[in-house]
């Protein structure tokens, strides 16, 4: 077989490889192991100098020229079949069908993901708008209940579930696990607004909740509430714990699964635009169900029909997102996966802390997330309270957090398109501030229409509305330009932070965050409002101590912003620098390319395979 490998001036190859590397008997093609392939365009290798190859592949556990531990670029070789120099395999052959550049396999995983995407999200945007309803406008409760369901309700069951679905992870398969998680969930919203709802004059302990009020007081309106109204407490921890096991443990971990970190890379992105459209849709469906009351007659519990209608779109949606993830179990192929486990460093809460106060640049990014936990809080309970205010009706009140959740999806959607351009045109220090800085700009408008509205009414009465109502539109403006920044800006902000650090750094500081920061930040504003409402009596009476409060955790949010981005540009620099200092310290080798003028082959001086990267070391043909 008289066949001559020639290359492009870009790869030598060892002068003495395996024969089991090339083996005749082969013929075809053989692939290079990487556990980290990089793929160098314009490469190759072939029989005839015209047939190209244009990928590189990896083979699974092939250890090529007795290198176990060495990193090798990957190439792919084809052998002639013939002495007319032909190659064996047509690459048009192989080809998978696609469709709009798409292959049909990634299709029928993305589009079954979009869609369950979509059914979970369209589910928690109902949920989530019901389930402050409920809590907030019942008859013996107000906004003050939240903090106190929060911490002492919400809290414990999410820790008990995850505790639970350990368990349960460890005797069912994945599919079992998945169907015995969301089941009861679909189950729960279906009985609460058929069985649960009409019966809650039965089953609410009133009496009881009225005895132990006239013997505490006021102040402790909040904790009674929840044993007032516990059904309505249930359906609002099972529609928190929606957001945080079907989305965050169940559809990312499925979707995680059954993608490649090539689809991952250009899907996911989409599932976040397709999450705001979900909001949209969802939000117009509660504003439709919530004005059923104008069309019904009177003595008829129009809030009762509402209930019964969403809820049936919730269990109809659940049950689509368990067809849906049938489907793709059964009739789509799955990627198969390394069985090598990376170790994780599992850290306490105690260790946790230590770390966290150990490095400033940990405690900068630790001080980001606790910040803006506690500061929503703040500021979302207080408007919560003014606008049951405003809208005391629950349909009222349904009506507008529907217009609330539209909003806020075509906001954040219009953000998450403009994030690109400001980080490209404006860097990661000003996109970090910007979530910081909406935030203290609509609380000081919000909190100064609350403690001023008396002398700036006539004001804004000449715009035909009350100072409650300005507060409430301005305290909408501010939730929804908030958490539209924070979907945005803060979380790429927040991920994009720990990428040059070093290994270490980066993982025992994630773990540490996420033991640390996120339960502080999330509880942090309920455990603040509660010592208020103890010791001022009630939500009204803390605000202008609360709006405070809101002024110092914002301003210590931007000063850490402004640190952590002197020391992320820093980071960048150094580590632009060491890739400049590897650049100019790689060897040149020449290796015999073509010469397209002559016809001859000539020496050129390309770069080579890297032996301190752990390449092997390379020679002239």
């Amino acid at each position: 077989m008289d066949a001559v490998l020639q290359t492009r001036g870009l790869l030598s190859l060892p002068t003495k490889p395996r024969n089991t590397v090339f083996h005749p008997s082969h013929g075809l093609k053989h692939r290079f192991f990487n556990s980290k392939p990089k793929t160098f365009g314009g490469v190759s290798l072939s029989t005839n100098g015209f047939q190209k190859v244009n990928t590189f592949l990896p083979s699974k556990n092939n250890h090529v020229f007795g290198l176990k531990d060495r990193n090798l670029f990957i190439c792919r070789a084809e052998a002639a079949a013939s002495a007319d120099g032909q190659p064996l395999l047509d690459e048009k052959e192989i080809e998978k069908p696609k469709i709009l550049g798409i292959e049909v396999t990634t299709l029928k995983k993305i589009v079954p993901l979009g869609l369950m995407f979509f059914c979970i999200l369209f589910n928690y945007t109902i949920l989530r708008d019901t389930k402050d309803v409920l809590v907030i406008t019942a008859k013996g409760s107000s906004a003050e209940i939240i903090p106190f369901l929060k911490t002492w309700v919400n809290l414990p069951m999410a820790i008990g579930f995850m505790l639970l679905y350990t368990k349960l992870s460890n005797a069912l398969s994945k599919q079992a696990l998945f169907y015995s998680v969301i089941l009861p969930f679909i189950a729960f919203f279906g009985a609460f607004g058929f069985v649960l709802y009409p019966l809650s004059s039965y089953i609410h302990p009133e009496a009881l909740a009225d005895k132990l009020l006239n013997i505490l007081g006021p102040r402790f309106l909040g904790p009674l509430a929840i044993l007032r109204i516990w059904s309505f407490c249930l359906f609002y921890v099972m529609a928190e714990l929606w957001g945080s096991v079907v989305v965050s443990v169940l559809f990312w971990g499925f979707a995680n699964q059954i993608t490649t970190i090539d689809e991952a890379k250009r899907f996911y992105p989409l599932f976040g635009l397709g999450a705001n459209v979900a909001l949209v849709f969802s939000g117009r469906t509660v504003k439709y169900f919530s004005n059923m009351r104008q069309h019904l007659g009177p003595g008829v519990d129009g809030w009762a029909i509402s209930l019964k209608a969403m809820m049936s779109i919730v269990v109809g949606m659940g049950l689509a997102i368990c067809f849906l993830y049938w489907w793709v179990n059964n009739y789509v192929p799955l990627p198969t996966r390394s069985k090598k486990k990376k170790e994780k460093p599992k850290m306490g809460t105690m260790e946790s802390l230590k770390f966290l106060v150990s490095s400033r640049y940990i405690r900068d990014l630790a001080t980001l997330v606790v910040a803006y936990g506690i500061s929503i809080n703040l500021v979302e309970v207080t408007w919560k309270s003014k606008l049951k205010a405003q809208f005391p009706s629950p349909n009222e009140y349904s009506s507008f957090m529907g217009d609330f959740s539209t909003a806020t999806g075509i906001v954040t959607f219009v953000m998450m398109l403009l994030s690109q351009f400001i980080f490209d045109k404006y860097g990661w220090g000003v996109a970090a501030k910007i979530t910081p800085s909406v935030l203290l700009l609509t609380g000081v408008g919000f909190f100064s229409l609350i403690l001023f509205g008396g002398p700036v009414a006539p004001i804004i009465a000449k715009f035909g509305m009350t100072p409650l109502l300005a507060a409430v539109y301005v305290g909408a403006l501010q939730n929804i330009f908030s958490k539209s920044a924070k979907y945005s800006l803060f979380d790429p902000c927040k991920e994009m932070a720990y990428i040059p650090l070093d290994e270490d750094t980066k993982v025992k500081g994630k773990a540490a965050i996420d033991v640390v920061c996120n339960p502080l930040g999330k509880s942090g504003g309920a455990l603040i409002q509660q010592f208020m409402i103890l010791t001022f009596g009630s939500l009204a009476n803390s605000t202008p101590y609360l709006g405070g409060i809101l002024l110092v955790i914002v301003l210590a949010w931007l000063g850490a912003a402004k640190s952590l981005d002197t020391q992320f540009t820093e980071l960048r620099q150094e580590e632009e620098l060491e890739k400049e200092m590897e650049r100019a310290a790689s060897l040149k080798i020449p290796v015999v390319a073509e010469n397209k003028e002559g016809g001859n082959d000539s020496p050129a001086s390309v770069s080579p395979l890297n032996p301190a990267a752990g390449g092997s070391s390379a020679t002239n043909i």
